[in-house]
């Protein structure tokens, strides 16, 4: 058969439609979905900003082997679906609020226990202690790994005056954003709603919350300030602490070779220091934002946190420990650190 220019050209067409689907086969594009608001590597939420510069790292790192879509504002999944979908295998990554997987794993809700860590390097030393291996152990069994550490400080944005000691919660109505952190508020008298952060700013501007506690970066990002006349910062010492650890299906983290897997827990890593320097400037700027909005700023003490803790322990820290044997092992790990 005599063969053309035509046929020249088609195979060679076909040859280079071979490497490039080749080469999109190879390359592993994975999902990294959050619940809080978009933005850039250099602007925006640092939650966000943390999963974009990971994402580049990482992508940089394998040479293109691992690439990213970043979904944030919940915008792929429901948050309270996150973390069933990366047991699964279903979703790669995220940067997840690790107590809302305590219906799953009720290890999880220690992630945001009312005054049982209070300040940062409370936080950052459960990594490496008995609690943090233990934790870790557990997620993972769970099917989730976690790769980034990263721990942040509450405050709480009030409708009315601000929110100090137990008593000023008293008949209002707020949001703790844990079942154990709502033990609290109930015990000191407060009538609870439950809601994602993404829904306080509706829920304050409704009346159907008079108050709210979450993380001082949610205070800026969800603009709660806008509806605030007081806020209680976060900062120097919080009863509300949160773990927001970015994580990834185990299943698809143990598929990975080696040297992929090397990065991403090397990048998930370097990001810890850098997740912590960002969370305490957002527990600073918070209180500026609020301050210009005209909200009345109260810092907490450690008298204020003695007064909480003594409620938390009675309500919330009873109760947990009272669930198993391996709750009340758990939590007495965890009151090593403080």
């Amino acid at each position: 058969m005599k063969i053309s220019r035509r046929h020249v050209a088609l195979g060679i067409s076909a040859s280079v439609a071979v490497g490039v689907a080749r080469q999109a086969a190879a390359a592993n594009i994975m999902k990294i979905s959050h619940q809080f608001p978009g933005g850039s590597i250099e602007e925006g939420d640092f939650r966000d900003r943390l999963c974009r510069i990971f994402a580049a790292r990482v992508e940089e790192r394998t040479k293109g082997a691992l690439s990213f879509d970043i979904y944030p504002n919940s915008s792929l999944m429901k948050i309270n679906a996150q973390f069933s979908a990366m047991r699964k295998g279903a979703l790669e990554f995220s940067l997840y609020p690790i107590a809302q997987s305590g219906g799953e794993v009720p290890a999880c809700h220690l992630g945001l226990m009312p005054c049982l860590v209070t300040n940062y390097d409370e936080g950052a030393a459960w990594k490496n202690a008995p609690i943090g291996r233990a934790l870790e152990k557990i997620v993972e069994e769970k099917g989730v790994k976690i790769i980034s550490w990263i721990w942040q400080a509450g405050g709480v944005a009030s409708r009315g005056s601000p929110i100090i000691v137990p008593q000023d919660v008293k008949s209002i109505k707020i949001r703790g954003a844990s079942r154990y952190m709502d033990l609290m508020f109930a015990e000191a008298g407060a009538q609870i709603s439950t809601m994602p952060s993404s829904e306080i700013y509706i829920g304050m501007q409704t009346g159907a919350l008079d108050a709210a506690a979450t993380s001082s970066t949610s205070l800026i990002s969800f603009r709660i300030a806008e509806l605030s006349k007081s806020l209680s910062t976060g900062r120097g010492h919080s009863f509300w602490f949160m773990l927001e650890p970015l994580c990834v299906s185990k299943a698809v983290f143990d598929a990975l070779p080696a040297v992929q897997q090397k990065v991403i827990l090397d990048v998930g890593e370097e990001l810890e220091s850098w997740g912590a320097a960002e969370a305490r400037k957002d527990d600073q700027a918070v209180a500026k934002v609020y301050a210009e909005a005209g909200a009345q700023i109260v810092d907490l003490t450690s008298d204020h946190i003695e007064k909480w803790r003594r409620v938390a322990e009675a309500s919330a820290w009873k109760e947990f420990a009272s669930s198993s044997v391996d709750a009340a092992h758990l939590l007495k790990l965890a009151r090593e650190i403080s």
